[in-house]
């Protein structure tokens, strides 16, 4: 007698979709998501799951936020008849800067994502947005050993976040360049570079340094239930990378 498999999930990987991302300042924003969805189902199912995911996915990529997020999923896993259903969705979110000193515009990109899933008719919903923020750290040690100068590289910072209430990406971000040693920029004139090199020069962090100064201010906002941190250091004097790590729930 041939063994019963059951699967316990279903969905879609990698699908990648035009979609507008709404910004902190009424805007939205054109960028293209690779989303990934899957539901968990309870035993054999006939209905064409692509096909429920693909037209959930193209009914709401005009305006994606989280708030639509689940609505979304809610739908999918009614339709599907499922016990739970959730959604990976990973994007470039583009942000202008100005240079420190000559004012100069670019646009910054971020790699963000929301990671959202919904559970059972009683609709308990869990929801993570996520942001990789590339910033500059200059090593502390290398400052005090030299005479002269010491080694900077750039470094990525991922903070991943439950809210209370809504909080914007930009914010995010911002929280996090301003926890390294300086914020990096598309493009800088050399007035720009004097300024954040020395800024750099003047604020000397481990990743330890930054991820400890990140927690602090995750801690510290009023809307942010848990998160998680880790800063990666591309070191410009080691072939390997410096790389430290915190979750709130270990935080006594």
């Amino acid at each position: 007698m041939a063994a019963i498999i059951n699967i316990e999930a279903v969905g879609i990987k990698d699908i990648q979709l035009p979609v507008r991302i709404l910004e902190k300042n009424g805007g939205l924003q054109n960028t293209v998501a690779t989303v990934s969805m899957q539901a968990r189902m309870p035993g054999i199912h006939r209905e064409s799951c692509v096909s429920v995911f693909t037209s959930s996915l193209n009914r709401y990529m005009d305006e994606m936020s989280v708030t639509i997020f689940s609505t979304l999923l809610e739908e999918v896993r009614v339709a599907l008849n499922a016990e739970s259903a959730s959604i990976v969705m990973s994007f470039p979110f583009f942000i202008e800067k100005k240079a420190p000193v000559t004012g100069t515009p670019s646009l910054m990109e971020y790699n963000c994502t929301f990671t959202g899933s919904i559970h059972g008719a009683g609709r308990k919903e869990d929801f993570i947005l996520s942001v990789l923020v590339p910033v500059t750290t200059l090593c502390p040690c290398s400052k005090e050993i030299s005479s002269v100068g010491a080694h900077n590289q750039r470094a990525e910072v991922s903070l991943n976040v439950k809210f209370r209430k809504f909080i914007w990406m930009e914010d995010l971000i911002t929280m996090v360049e301003q926890s390294a040693s300086c914020p990096v920029y598309a493009l800088l004139k050399r007035p720009d570079e004097k300024f954040v090199t020395e800024q750099a020069y003047k604020n000397p962090m481990f990743v330890e340094d930054v991820v400890r100064k990140v927690a602090t201010a995750a801690l510290a906002h009023p809307d942010i239930g848990w998160f998680s941190a880790g800063v990666e250091s591309f070191e410009s004097i080691h072939k390997h990378s410096a790389y430290a790590y915190v979750d709130s729930e270990d935080i006594s």
